[in-house]
Protein backbone atom coordinates (compact mmCIF):
# COMPACT_ATOMS: atom_id res chain seq x y z
CA UNK A 1 0.00 0.00 0.00
CA UNK A 2 2.91 1.96 -0.17
CA UNK A 3 2.17 6.37 -1.86
CA UNK A 4 -1.52 5.42 -0.69
CA UNK A 5 -3.87 6.37 2.41
CA UNK A 6 -4.79 3.82 4.55
CA UNK A 7 -8.34 3.77 5.98
CA UNK A 8 -9.58 2.58 9.10
CA UNK A 9 -10.67 -0.80 7.55
CA UNK A 10 -7.27 -1.53 5.72
CA UNK A 11 -6.15 -1.86 9.45
CA UNK A 12 -8.55 -4.49 10.80
CA UNK A 13 -8.23 -7.91 9.66
CA UNK A 14 -10.02 -10.44 8.99
CA UNK A 15 -10.11 -13.98 11.04
CA UNK A 16 -12.34 -17.10 8.85
CA UNK A 17 -14.08 -19.42 11.43
CA UNK A 18 -13.90 -17.74 14.71
CA UNK A 19 -15.25 -18.01 16.91
CA UNK A 20 -16.94 -20.22 15.17
CA UNK A 21 -17.12 -22.18 11.84
CA UNK A 22 -18.40 -19.88 9.12
CA UNK A 23 -17.79 -16.43 11.13
CA UNK A 24 -15.82 -14.05 9.65
CA UNK A 25 -14.36 -12.22 12.98
CA UNK A 26 -13.36 -8.58 12.37
CA UNK A 27 -10.09 -8.08 14.67
CA UNK A 28 -9.63 -4.27 15.59
CA UNK A 29 -6.55 -5.02 17.77
CA UNK A 30 -4.31 -5.22 14.88
CA UNK A 31 -6.31 -1.35 14.17
CA UNK A 32 -5.73 -0.69 17.89
CA UNK A 33 -1.83 -1.96 17.53
CA UNK A 34 -0.75 0.68 14.91
CA UNK A 35 0.04 4.63 16.30
CA UNK A 36 -1.20 5.58 12.78
CA UNK A 37 -4.58 3.43 13.18
CA UNK A 38 -5.63 4.06 16.38
CA UNK A 39 -5.12 8.01 15.83
CA UNK A 40 -7.06 7.66 12.54
CA UNK A 41 -10.04 5.76 14.42
CA UNK A 42 -10.12 8.00 17.39
CA UNK A 43 -9.75 10.82 15.81
CA UNK A 44 -12.63 10.01 13.29
CA UNK A 45 -14.65 8.89 15.54
CA UNK A 46 -15.00 11.87 17.75
CA UNK A 47 -15.04 14.53 14.82
CA UNK A 48 -18.70 14.72 14.73
CA UNK A 49 -19.05 15.50 18.40
CA UNK A 50 -15.80 17.64 18.85
CA UNK A 51 -17.61 20.71 19.81
CA UNK A 52 -20.27 19.49 20.77
CA UNK A 53 -21.73 19.97 24.54
CA UNK A 54 -20.84 16.65 25.54
CA UNK A 55 -20.20 15.77 29.69
CA UNK A 56 -18.72 12.36 29.68
CA UNK A 57 -17.75 9.53 27.16
CA UNK A 58 -19.18 5.73 27.96
CA UNK A 59 -17.66 2.79 26.20
CA UNK A 60 -18.95 -0.90 26.44
CA UNK A 61 -16.69 -3.78 27.68
CA UNK A 62 -14.23 -4.35 26.26
CA UNK A 63 -12.99 -2.42 23.85
CA UNK A 64 -15.11 0.54 23.79
CA UNK A 65 -13.12 1.61 26.87
CA UNK A 66 -9.95 1.92 24.68
CA UNK A 67 -11.46 4.01 22.31
CA UNK A 68 -13.75 5.62 25.14
CA UNK A 69 -10.75 6.87 27.00
CA UNK A 70 -8.77 7.79 24.22
CA UNK A 71 -11.60 9.60 23.12
CA UNK A 72 -12.27 11.35 26.60
CA UNK A 73 -8.64 11.80 26.75
CA UNK A 74 -8.95 14.18 23.01
CA UNK A 75 -12.76 15.58 24.45
CA UNK A 76 -11.48 16.43 27.96
CA UNK A 77 -14.02 15.00 29.12
CA UNK A 78 -14.43 11.88 31.74
CA UNK A 79 -15.04 8.30 31.10
CA UNK A 80 -17.35 5.99 32.06
CA UNK A 81 -17.18 1.84 31.62
CA UNK A 82 -20.26 -0.46 30.84
CA UNK A 83 -19.55 -3.80 32.12
CA UNK A 84 -20.28 -7.41 32.48
CA UNK A 85 -22.31 -7.95 35.33
CA UNK A 86 -20.52 -8.22 38.50
CA UNK A 87 -17.39 -6.65 37.20
CA UNK A 88 -17.77 -3.20 38.99
CA UNK A 89 -17.42 -2.79 42.47
CA UNK A 90 -19.56 -0.04 44.01
CA UNK A 91 -23.48 -0.20 43.79
CA UNK A 92 -24.67 -0.55 40.36
CA UNK A 93 -27.85 -0.76 38.00
CA UNK A 94 -28.01 -3.39 35.67
CA UNK A 95 -30.16 -4.60 31.93
CA UNK A 96 -30.56 -7.71 30.20
CA UNK A 97 -30.49 -8.28 26.88
CA UNK A 98 -30.78 -11.46 24.65
CA UNK A 99 -27.65 -13.16 22.75
CA UNK A 100 -28.40 -15.51 19.87
CA UNK A 101 -27.79 -18.62 22.70
CA UNK A 102 -28.97 -16.92 25.89
CA UNK A 103 -29.03 -13.63 27.56
CA UNK A 104 -26.39 -11.46 29.37
CA UNK A 105 -26.14 -8.64 31.49
CA UNK A 106 -24.25 -5.17 31.34
CA UNK A 107 -23.95 -2.65 34.19
CA UNK A 108 -23.14 0.93 35.27
CA UNK A 109 -21.81 2.25 38.80
CA UNK A 110 -25.26 3.86 39.57
CA UNK A 111 -23.44 7.19 40.72
CA UNK A 112 -21.75 7.56 37.29
CA UNK A 113 -24.15 9.92 35.01
CA UNK A 114 -25.99 12.85 36.75
CA UNK A 115 -29.35 13.87 35.47
CA UNK A 116 -29.42 16.21 32.11
CA UNK A 117 -25.30 14.89 31.59
CA UNK A 118 -24.80 14.82 28.13
CA UNK A 119 -23.18 11.63 26.72
CA UNK A 120 -21.35 10.24 23.90
CA UNK A 121 -21.88 6.22 23.44
CA UNK A 122 -18.45 4.16 22.01
CA UNK A 123 -17.86 0.84 21.13
CA UNK A 124 -15.99 -1.01 18.19
CA UNK A 125 -18.53 -3.21 16.85
CA UNK A 126 -22.34 -2.68 15.81
CA UNK A 127 -23.49 -6.16 15.25
CA UNK A 128 -27.09 -7.07 16.91
CA UNK A 129 -27.09 -3.65 18.93
CA UNK A 130 -28.45 -5.77 21.86
CA UNK A 131 -25.13 -4.85 23.74
CA UNK A 132 -25.50 -0.68 22.81
CA UNK A 133 -29.38 -1.37 23.25
CA UNK A 134 -29.05 -2.29 27.10
CA UNK A 135 -26.06 0.57 27.59
CA UNK A 136 -28.29 3.09 26.22
CA UNK A 137 -31.68 2.22 28.65
CA UNK A 138 -28.88 2.36 31.28
CA UNK A 139 -27.89 5.90 30.58
CA UNK A 140 -31.27 6.81 29.96
CA UNK A 141 -32.19 5.14 33.25
CA UNK A 142 -29.38 7.49 35.21
CA UNK A 143 -31.07 10.64 33.52
CA UNK A 144 -28.32 10.79 30.82
CA UNK A 145 -28.73 12.45 27.41
CA UNK A 146 -27.20 10.19 23.89
CA UNK A 147 -25.99 13.09 22.04
CA UNK A 148 -24.47 10.34 19.86
CA UNK A 149 -23.53 6.92 19.38
CA UNK A 150 -20.10 5.84 17.86
CA UNK A 151 -18.55 2.91 15.91
CA UNK A 152 -15.66 1.56 14.07
CA UNK A 153 -17.18 -1.40 12.34
CA UNK A 154 -21.19 -2.07 11.47
CA UNK A 155 -22.42 -5.55 10.41
CA UNK A 156 -24.83 -4.18 8.91
CA UNK A 157 -26.83 -7.27 7.76
CA UNK A 158 -27.33 -8.05 11.50
CA UNK A 159 -29.53 -4.85 11.60
CA UNK A 160 -28.21 -3.09 15.24
CA UNK A 161 -27.95 -0.28 13.07
CA UNK A 162 -31.46 0.69 12.38
CA UNK A 163 -32.41 -0.91 15.79
CA UNK A 164 -30.96 1.88 17.48
CA UNK A 165 -32.09 4.38 14.51
CA UNK A 166 -35.12 3.13 15.74
CA UNK A 167 -34.55 4.31 18.89
CA UNK A 168 -33.75 7.57 18.09
CA UNK A 169 -30.21 7.47 18.32
CA UNK A 170 -27.21 9.63 16.29
CA UNK A 171 -25.31 6.55 14.78
CA UNK A 172 -21.78 7.29 13.47
CA UNK A 173 -19.79 4.15 11.67
CA UNK A 174 -16.73 4.48 10.30
CA UNK A 175 -16.78 1.16 8.28
CA UNK A 176 -18.66 -1.60 6.93
CA UNK A 177 -18.37 -5.23 6.29
CA UNK A 178 -20.41 -7.65 4.89
CA UNK A 179 -21.22 -11.18 6.02
CA UNK A 180 -20.82 -12.46 9.46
Amino acid sequence: MKGQVKTVRDYIRTIPDFPHEGILFRDVTTLLADPRGLRLAVDQLLHPYAGQPIDKVVGLEARGFILGGAIAHQLGKGFVPIRKKGKLPGATIGESYTLEYGEASVEIHNDAIQPGEKILLVDDLLATGGTAEAGIKLIERLGGEIMGCAFIIDLPELGGKQRLTDMGMDIHILCEFEGL
